[in-house]
C-alpha cells in the first residue's frame, strides 16, 4: 500500500480525536474538579435543574438544602455547576467608593 492511499484515513483519526476525544477528555476534567471544589455555602445546580445551597459536604454525599430546612442527600457528580462560589473560595472583590 502506498502512504498516499493511508493519508486520508489518518487525516481522520487525527480529526476525529481533535474534534471529539480531546474537548470531551476536557469537559470531564473541568467537572471533576469542580466536584472536588464544593464546599459549604456554595450554591448550586443539579443536573436535574434543582438549585440549592450545599449544606454538608462528605466523601460519597453532599446534602443539598433546597428551601430553608429542606434538605436533600445526593452524590457530589450530580452538581451541574456551581452558580454562586462559597465565602472564601474565590476572590472577593470589594465595593468601589461612590465618586462624588
Amino acid at each position: 500500500m502506498d502512504i498516499v492511499a493511508l493519508a486520508p484515513i489518518i487525516l481522520l483519526v487525527v480529526a476525529f480525536y481533535f474534534l471529539l476525544i480531546r474537548p470531551q477528555k476536557v469537559r470531564q476534567r473541568q467537572q471533576a474538579e469542580m466536584v472536588a471544589s464544593l464546599a459549604p455555602g456554595a450554591q448550586v445546580m443539579t443536573t436535574a435543574g434543582m438549585m440549592g445551597t450545599i449544606a454538608v459536604v462528605a466523601e460519597d454525599e453532599i446534602s443539598l438544602e433546597i428551601s430553608p430546612g429542606v434538605f436533600v442527600r445526593m452524590v457530589p457528580a450530580a452538581v451541574a455547576k456551581v452558580i454562586e462560589p462559597a465565602p472564601g473560595m474565590g476572590q472577593e472583590q470589594e465595593p468601589e467608593p461612590p465618586t462624588p
